[in-house]
């Protein structure tokens, strides 16, 4: 396989940004795949980050927006997500706040609804295997029973 020039990989770096929204871990494993040293990635990234092409606090704010509506995940799993791609706390956390509320528990109940109809059963086992599903999904364990407790199917 021939070896990039620092411009190559530049350039691949920066096609790879403009697909979708992309963190410096994503980009920098993208690189190490593709052969490119340390001192090199190091340098690549800090130009698409000086020219914006990456922005984690963008970032974040659209994957919590992504994991959300699409993949309908709660908090927990999307924080435990961030994190393995080594976002900084605070940027997490602002992306986090930004979760309307309303929103958050809608998609909650729509799983809830989605899963007992799924199961067709009111008894004890169906509520627990709900409470797995639904946690399985990030949601936040007090949040789940308030909402199952709302329910009156249970």
């Amino acid at each position: 396989m021939k070896e990039l020039t620092e411009g190559e990989a530049l350039n691949k770096a920066a096609g790879y940004c403009t697909l979708c929204e992309r963190c410096r871990y994503e980009v920098s494993t993208k690189l190490k795949a593709c052969g490119v040293e340390h001192s090199v990635q190091e340098r690549i990234l800090q130009r698409l980050e000086s020219e914006g092409f990456i922005d984690e606090s963008r970032y974040c704010k659209a994957f919590v927006n992504d994991k959300l509506r699409f993949n309908h995940w709660g908090r927990l799993k999307i924080v435990a997500a961030m994190r393995q791609k080594h976002l900084q706390q605070s940027d997490i956390n602002n992306a986090i706040a930004q979760i309307d509320e309303e929103q958050y528990i809608d998609i909650l109940r729509n799983l809830i609804q989605t899963k007992s109809k799924e199961l067709k059963n009111n008894d004890h086992a169906t509520k627990q295997k709900i409470i797995r599903f639904v946690a399985s999904r990030g949601f936040e364990p007090s949040l789940i029973f308030d909402q199952l407790d709302y329910n009156s199917d249970f």
